[in-house]
């Protein structure tokens, strides 16, 4: 059998930026990327990623060198995704919706050597500079235009800028022969992204060419991807990278869709017009797309793929009713993209539509791609798999970062020594060895000794006809410890007579909950504050609940003895 091994040095690594060179083969004369009304082929975007990897590496760009990006879904925001690690570089996708302060530190921790920076994102990164300190040098900016701009959109350069080029200069002035960079290793990195710091604060997920390359191909068994799809990107492809589906679509030759807007008319619009097939969306986009005033289905089925929290059964089932076949699955940063989904079973389509909608709930079982994926209790042992008993999800593959980026304590609190990554989400394992997410960790509310799920409250406060939006925590007492605290906004359309009271919506809750879960308190927001991927922060809500004290009054000292 030694014989017979490869020597791992004489091999060649795996890499999704492959996916490009033969999508220009196989697909070279179909499209590649829409945008408003430009488009590109194949053929094309494979040309222009090579002369802009030519260009990076005539900068001085060498190998493990981080590249930023502040980009909307254009183009450009696509294409980089495969021509800054074909220069060597590591690519940094930044969340062009964060603030000037946050950024900075983000710049200042990935040591960044050149930004690929929008041309309405200009601003903010020049405000994200002025912060650095003086003995830290300041990253090379390189400018996104965008002729689909209105004149009126773009503001004027500010003076005395050190812009080196712009995007399209960078890809005009490349070698189109260019001999682009092979990682020496899969396991070489080729991503650092930053959480979104929905918990704490963000840090930064190095991944390798090998998880991106499985996760890619894993994503298009998993989901049934045919040959050449239509794909919207109304994913932030900041996010994640956009779940690993920029690398994905070139696998098998799919029509990128990119689009600045993702609000709900431009969605429509666009998967009308262009034959939308696929796209992935947040649980707070596709609860958009429900609420919206349309009544008449698509004309042609659209499947969506949505992660994060549980899309509440009520929102899945309008948007199944308005034609989206939605997959819902479990994913985060560090492990790049989605790696659990409710992977469908034929015999469930004879359920009733809400029955259908609570599977879909589930977050499901591993991707074939997948090492392992467990619920454990405290001591690692796994749960039982009778739905009640709660433990974390763990996993194991090739999918789990490498680590947090100069942060080894950090990594060494998730990743055991055992191999196992620790998310930080709370689950339960049904006896048909499906897994659904209760809750992150730090979202448990226990009252009176009972364990609840903010989720499964949230749940059902999205039933009431009246609510867009809900969020629960816990809120401090002084005889239960803590009480489900629920805020909710209401639809823009609501008539005064239609808006509900707080106790109206406890009643409606009362009916369906058991008593010790029903919300407490109801607090009504406009909006509730979300993150800038548009995950909502209940940290903040958190700080507002503990703000409000105690609902009851502490028990009398007889009471306490015989609790």
């Amino acid at each position: 059998m030694n014989q017979l091994t490869r020597n791992q040095a004489n091999s060649t690594a795996l890499t999704p930026l492959t996916f490009l060179e033969r999508a220009a083969t196989v697909y070279g004369n179909s499209i590649s990327i829409i945008y408003n009304n430009t488009s590109f082929t194949w053929s094309q975007t494979h040309k222009r990623c090579l002369q802009l990897a030519s260009s990076l590496s005539s900068l001085g760009i060498q190998k493990g060198d981080v590249v930023s990006v502040l980009s909307p879904n254009t183009p450009a925001m696509y294409e980089l995704h495969f021509s800054v690690p074909m220069s060597g570089a590591i690519l940094n996708n930044l969340n062009f919706r964060l603030d000037h302060k946050t950024l900075s530190v983000l710049l200042i921790h990935s040591e960044s050597k050149l930004i690929f920076v929008d041309i309405l994102s200009l601003s903010l990164t020049l405000n994200a500079l002025s912060l650095f300190p003086t003995n830290i040098q300041q990253p090379k900016l390189v400018l996104i235009m965008d002729e689909t701009l209105a004149p009126h959109q773009i503001p004027p350069l500010p003076k005395n800028v050190n812009i080196i080029n712009t995007y399209e200069g960078l890809v005009a002035k490349g070698d189109p022969y260019f001999k682009w960079i092979r990682p020496d290793s899969e396991w070489d990195p080729i991503t650092l992204n930053y959480t979104s710091g929905t918990t704490s604060s963000p840090k930064g997920v190095v991944h390798c060419h090998r998880a991106t390359f499985i996760v890619s191909l894993d994503s298009l068994i998993d989901w049934s991807v045919p040959v050449q799809p239509v794909f919207l990107w109304t994913l932030p492809m900041f996010h994640s990278n956009g779940w690993s589906y920029p690398w994905a679509m070139a696998a098998v030759g799919g029509i990128n869709i990119c689009t600045r807007r993702t609000d709900a008319p431009t969605i429509y619009t666009l998967i009308e017009s262009h034959g939308v097939t696929h796209m992935c969306a947040a649980p707070v986009v596709l609860n958009m797309l429900s609420n919206f005033n349309k009544t008449e289905p698509l004309k042609k089925p659209v499947h969506v793929l949505t992660g994060g929290s549980s899309p509440p059964t009520a929102i899945l089932t309008r948007a199944e009713r308005l034609g989206f076949e939605v997959s819902h699955g479990f994913g985060m940063t560090e492990v790049i993209g989605v790696i659990v989904s409710c992977a469908w079973k034929r015999e469930w389509d004879r359920f009733p539509a809400t029955e259908k909608a609570r599977m879909k709930a589930r977050q499901g079982v591993r991707k074939v791609g997948v090492a392992e994926v467990d619920v454990v209790g405290p001591t690692g042992e796994s749960v039982k798999n009778d739905g009640v008993t709660v433990g974390e999800i763990v996993v194991k593959g090739a999918c789990v970062m490498l680590g947090y980026f100069k942060d080894e304590i950090a990594t060494s609190q998730c990743i055991k020594k055992n191999g196992w990554f620790y998310t930080g989400d709370v689950a339960v394992m049904h006896e048909d060895g499906y897994l659904e997410i209760k809750d992150r960790s730090k979202d448990l509310i226990i009252s009176g000794g009972e364990n609840m799920s903010s989720v499964e409250v949230e749940g059902v406060l999205y039933m009431h006809s009246a609510v867009k939006e809900a969020a629960v925590v816990a809120r401090p007492d002084d005889f239960w410890g803590e009480t489900p605290c629920g805020f909710v906004s209401l639809k823009d359309e609501l008539k005064k007579n239609d808006i509900p009271t707080d106790n109206e919506i406890k009643e409606f809750c009362k009916e369906k909950l058991p008593h010790f879960m029903m919300p407490k308190t109801i607090v009504f927001m406009k909006e509730l504050p979300k993150t800038s991927t548009g995950k909502v922060q209940k940290h903040v809500l958190r700080k507002v609940a503990k703000k409000m004290g105690s609902l009851s009054l502490p028990p009398p000292p007889r009471l306490i003895s015989r609790i």
